[in-house]
């Protein structure tokens, strides 16, 4: 275990370096300036100030170096836009409201993932199955930019049974959350249904029926625990997908979360909150991922979080 977990820590830092790198040089290959408001550049006299507080007018290797010894002292600079409001500070703000609306998308997509995945697959080939089938297939063709304007005009505008591009209470969370997690809901529910159908034809759980054990037993006990392995699995990818699409939710319901900061970095060509944003995101997702291997392992006793010796 020990040096596995030093093999994979090593290999997230160099993870993370390449992000750090590609992220760098891909930033600065953008046409425009961060100087530059609605068209309209400030003077030759203060741009050159500017650039050289910032550090913009040093060469970019000078630039990408002093950026990774930033990175050593996890300070992720100030930002441009709004300085003297520093990254940090934005992320001690945003990443709080953005987890909570992560935590309760994911929570909400395991769920009801797993419990329609269930459900479809007891009634194989039933009005049921169809029916959640549909939905799923659904789920996974409309992005959940195109859900949330329709949650917002019909159960925010239309039907005011809850509020909406405000943040404050356990009722804001749930359209947003809900528009979230309608992808990873159909991805879980179809996965867990096929897993299940297949785990349900194992001969252990033919001998679990000839022992008598009743049919939840069977299986909640035992075939979903094996069947949900996959899902295990992609809970990295999902957990990703749920930040990252939150961006673009937070924006539609003015959720004041790092999507906020991370699309008006890119509107005003924030460097600082662009990289701040990338750093935090990716590294967190990279220690998801290694946190969901370890898990993987525990619940399947087969997998060996060790190499084979030859």
């Amino acid at each position: 275990m020990a040096q596995y977990i030093l093999r994979r820590f090593f290999s997230m830092i160099i993870t993370l370096w390449l992000i750090v790198t590609v992220t760098f040089f891909l930033m600065h290959t953008v046409p425009g300036s961060p100087f530059d408001k609605d068209g309209k550049e400030a003077s030759p006299a203060v741009i050159q100030n500017m650039m050289s507080f910032y550090h913009l007018d040093e060469p970019l290797s000078v630039q990408y170096v002093l950026y990774l010894k930033s990175l050593l002292t996890l300070d992720l600079g100030p930002s441009i836009a709004h300085y003297p409001d520093s990254v940090n500070s934005m992320i001690d703000r945003g990443f709080p409201v953005s987890f909570q609306l992560g935590i309760v998308s994911l929570l909400l997509a395991i769920i009801t993932g797993i419990g329609l995945g269930t459900i479809a697959a007891l009634r194989q080939n039933g009005l049921i199955d169809y029916v959640a089938m549909v939905l799923a297939v659904i789920g996974i063709a409309v992005p959940s930019f195109i859900i949330a304007p329709l949650l917002i005009k019909y159960v925010a505008v239309e039907w005011k049974l809850l509020p909406v591009a405000t943040w404050g209470s356990w009722k804001h969370v749930v359209l947003p959350a809900i528009a979230l997690s309608t992808g990873p809901i159909a991805t879980i529910a179809r996965l867990t249904r096929a897993n299940l159908i297949e785990v349900l034809t194992q001969d252990y759980i033919e001998t679990a029926r000839a022992k008598g054990l009743s049919p939840a037993t069977i299986v909640f006990k035992h075939a979903l625990r094996n069947a949900v392995l996959p899902v295990v699995t992609l809970l990295g990818t999902l957990l990703a997908n749920v930040l990252t699409g939150s961006f673009v939710i937070e924006k539609i319901f003015a959720i004041p979360g790092m999507g906020k900061y991370f699309v008006d970095g890119i509107n005003n060509r924030d460097y600082a909150v662009i990289m701040g944003t990338t750093v935090f995101y990716s590294a967190l997702l990279i220690f998801m991922m290694f946190l969901v291997d370890i898990v993987y392992g525990l619940i399947d006793p087969r997998i060996k979080l060790h190499r084979k010796e030859a």
